[in-house]
């Protein structure tokens, strides 16, 4: 009997680590290998694109969907030569990149007759059509107490940099241990300057919940109208719950909201964020799920606080109505670093941002994702073709540029419950997390981004600009708690976000804070009609056991914190102490990934415990056969 339990241990231990996060493997000296982490890096057309007549609008946001229908195909290729070695015939240039550049070159050819049969022909957009193949670079974590503070290793930037072999993703795209940085290493940031007398001091906030029903579909009706799967990865929805695809402004309009406010049916959504540890959620074999790269268990949010703010310099004015506005670049990684706007950090320590490195939070402190929309508009347009002109972040002294007008700021704030991963072995003790992105992104941090569509109604929108011009504390967490006036110091990341790819940044008049005040969590949520979609077709029904999400969890608060504080899961965290781990030096030998028994290195001793068992077990079975009864 203890010899046969021995034997089965040790048979369930190699069973539960075998084949675990696909892609990835060791070689004869026990590294991870990432097989998949090259990337295709094809230039981003749709950005390139500031002018489309309106009639023009439907067939360009057609073959742009199709653009990245392609990539997302040919980097499925690459990874697949990963797997095999390059045993396939012919060169991935040859059988991928060039094949590739083909069908590139066919839909902006037609994206062009598209813009010439309703106005002037583009010009320069054939060039944009050649694509390359970025090879996957090895990279140690970052920014570990022992380097002072400073992010070191190969960094993020166009070279290809920062793509680590110490931990494949679920999905074998990705996140890395380079990809993460200790939050207590980031050198805390200058604050910001002080606003003028004429500033718009006021904040209004709108509680709408966590996404707690599981709200998700990979649709993008901004970038992407009329296109399933437009993004290739999954989002998060707070507020309208109508939300796909194929909602028009109407659908909007009529939807239901999870917004506590019912004249607040805005559209809130981002990226959602996953852990990389073998669950299989109810996308795992879907498109912009699984079969994309985008793995693991859904986090539901701990708390969304989402915060409008005014303008350090003078009055804001309205939104307008269905206004969209996009922060960030879902292909930061390979379109580098100019519109990037990704934040990350962690409670108690939001004086401090990393903008491409996960955060490893110490023990009790939570994971805080922030986004600072644009907060200039140029007085006519809801969108544009690019859907990034029509709206501009401010100057360091908070003034828009010529032409353009304040509007309220919108702050959001993203808190999970989730503990540091354990970069030492590549989050096998604490599995990584990365937030969902375009496959070819590789799921780095950099990536992240945030979508807004406006749809306040106009008596609401009116009373929050009066509240902000006038200094107060409105919105619907403030009827519950008077007391959620922001109050830590502002820094400069707090107060002025880095206008991408100008280095210009927006000052929110010290009324927002590095950690904008959380809202009450409601103890009742207003009921509401959850539109829960699926990644291949998005139909609206009543959510119920079989469509609810693998993971949810109720709204929770969490006070805000001015200094590293336990959680409310502090309790359940202290047990988990221990696995937290800060990223280890360079040089340090990663442990193996996880495979068949023979491959777990460092991990052998439970074959060895059941070979001792054995052998007990054998002895004791020998000697009662010689014993008399």
């Amino acid at each position: 009997m203890l010899g046969g339990a021995g034997l089965v241990g040790a048979n369930v231990y190699a069973s539960a680590t075998e084949g675990w996060g696909d892609g990835s493997g060791t070689d004869a000296s026990g590294r991870v290998l990432s097989s998949g982490m090259a990337t295709i890096d094809c230039p981003d057309v749709g950005s390139r694109l500031t002018a489309v007549p309106d009639a023009a609008r439907p067939d360009v946001d057609r073959e742009l969907a199709v653009l990245d229908q392609q990539i997302a195909a040919a980097y499925q290729q690459v990874q697949q030569a990963g797997r095999t070695g390059g045993q396939d015939a012919g060169s991935p240039e040859e059988t991928i990149v060039k094949p590739l550049e083909e069908k590139r070159s066919e839909s902006i050819g037609r994206i062009a007759d598209a813009i010439g049969r309703a106005g002037e022909r583009p010009q320069g957009l054939d060039d944009l059509a050649a694509c390359t193949l970025r090879p996957g670079d090895n990279g140690q974590a970052t920014g570990t107490p022992g380097d002072d503070g400073r992010q070191g290793g190969t960094g993020q930037g166009q070279n290809g940099g920062g793509q680590g072999q110490n931990g494949a993703g679920q999905g074998g795209n990705g996140p890395v241990v380079s990809d993460y940085a200790d939050i207590t290493a980031v050198p805390p940031e200058a604050p910001a300057p002080p606003p003028q007398a004429d500033a718009s001091r006021g904040t209004f906030t709108s509680d709408c919940g966590v996404n707690a029903g599981g709200l998700f579909n990979s649709d993008n009706v901004i970038v992407a109208p009329g296109v399933t799967n437009g993004a290739h990865h999954f989002h998060d929805y707070v507020g309208n719950q109508g939300n796909n695809a194929f909602a028009g402004d109407e659908d909007l309009a009529k939807a239901g909201t999870s917004c506590a406010d019912q004249g607040d049916k805005s559209s809130y959504y981002w990226p959602v964020l996953r852990l990389q540890n073998g669950t299989r959620e109810r996308d795992a074999g879907a498109p912009g799920g699984g079969t994309e790269g985008n793995a693991g268990q859904i986090v539901t949010p701990e708390q969304v606080t989402l915060t409008f703010v005014g303008n350090p310099r003078g009055k804001v004015t309205a939104m307008p109505r269905l206004l969209r506005i996009i922060t960030g670049d879902a292909k930061a990684f390979v379109n580098g670093p100019g519109n990037a706007n990704a934040s990350w950090s962690c409670t108690g320590y939001e004086n401090r941002q990393l903008k491409d490195k996960y955060p490893l939070c110490p023990p009790g402190s939570d994971v805080v994702r922030t986004f600072r929309f644009q907060s200039c508009w140029d007085g006519r347009n809801i969108d544009s073709a690019n859907h990034r002109t029509h709206v501009a972040f401010t100057a360091p002294d908070g003034s828009c540029p010529a032409g353009f007008e304040p509007i309220p700021q919108l702050v959001q704030r993203i808190v999970y419950d989730v503990d540091a991963p354990s970069t030492a072995d590549g989050g096998r003790t604490v599995p990584l997390f990365a937030v969902d992105s375009f496959p070819e992104q590789l799921h780095k941090p950099v990536t992240d981004h945030g979508d807004f569509i406006n749809v306040f109604d106009e008596n609401l929108m009116g009373e929050m600009v009066d509240c902000i011009n006038s200094g107060r504390t409105c919105g619907s967490s403030a009827a519950d708690d008077p007391a959620t006036t922001p109050t830590s110091t502002p820094t400069a990341s707090s107060s002025a976000t880095a206008a991408p790819g100008g280095g210009s940044g927006e000052d929110s008049g010290g009324s927002a804070t590095s950690a904008p005040a959380p809202s009450a969590s409601r103890s009742a949520e207003v009921p509401r009609l959850d539109a829960t979609t699926s990644p291949a077709r998005t139909t609206r029904h009543d959510t119920d056991d079989k469509a609810a999400p693998a993971v949810s969890a109720e709204p929770r608060s969490t006070p805000a914190r001015s200094a590293p504080a336990p959680s409310v899961a502090a309790s359940s965290r202290a047990a988990t102490a221990a696995a937290y781990a800060p990223p280890t030096v360079a040089g340090t030998e990663p442990q193996a990934s996880r495979g068949g028994l023979a491959e777990t290195g460092a991990h052998l001793w439970p074959a060895a415990i059941g070979t001792l068992l054995a052998l007990s077990g054998l002895f004791m079975l020998l000697r009662a056969r010689r014993m008399r009864y």
